[in-house]
């Protein structure tokens, strides 16, 4: 399997220079031991100071670059970025399709970078509480910053009810989607998954079978 690698930044943004690009290779190298010893022996035998020597790095390096081994696993690379694209959308766009065109591109990178790692990160938010713990914190984290860009395009303050609601909905719905995604055996088609939630947020639950 091999390890998530980090975004290709657009040709509009600056390359990184060489100090970042060592720690990217850092990054990546602790990020590819973590996974290679979970593949190899599970998630809770797998330790720091195995990954760093499987890294070749100290695990001072590793902690300073993630402060937990779930931190490791649940990649945020593209947070920040998501804020960045949903401000960067036409102005006149309705917020919900600003929304579904960022979180569908964001998918589709992450998935042809490198599906395996999208698959395993999920699998192990529904298998380990630990994983899973942190994974609300993070989706958390991100909410905080995709509430202001959607609030700016909105007109709303970031810490209206208004604005603190929608980006809690919409997060807690990725958050659904990756669980449900994972639970099923990876049988659905992400996309679709993702679609399905946006839909209910906008629209409201579907009429149910008779």
């Amino acid at each position: 399997m091999r390890p998530a690698r980090s975004p290709l930044p657009p040709a509009d943004r600056p390359q990184p220079g060489l100090r970042e690009r060592k720690k990217i290779k850092t990054r990546e190298a602790i990020r590819a031991a973590t996974y290679a010893l979970i593949e190899e022996q599970g998630y809770d035998a797998t330790t720091i100071d195995q990954i760093a020597d499987r890294a070749e790095v100290s695990p001072s390096t590793v902690f300073r670059y993630f402060p937990t081994k779930e931190d490791i696993v649940l990649t945020g690379e593209y947070d920040p970025l998501m804020p960045e694209e949903v401000r960067a959308r036409p102005a006149g766009e309705p917020w919900t399709d600003s929304v579904r065109h960022v979180m569908h591109k964001a998918i589709d990178t992450m998935m042809a970078e490198d599906p395996d790692a999208v698959r395993v990160r999920a699998h192990l938010a529904v298998q380990v509480p630990a994983v899973r713990s942190r994974m609300v914190e993070s989706m958390s984290e991100s909410g905080r910053l995709l509430r202001a860009a959607l609030a700016e395009r909105s007109g709303l303050a970031a810490d209206s009810l208004e604005a603190r609601v929608c980006a809690t909905a919409l997060v807690g719905g990725l958050m659904e989607v990756s669980m449900s995604w994972a639970e099923n055996g990876f049988q659905d088609d992400l996309g679709d998954l993702l679609d399905r939630a946006l839909d209910v947020l906008e629209h409201g639950l579907p009429a149910g079978k008779p």
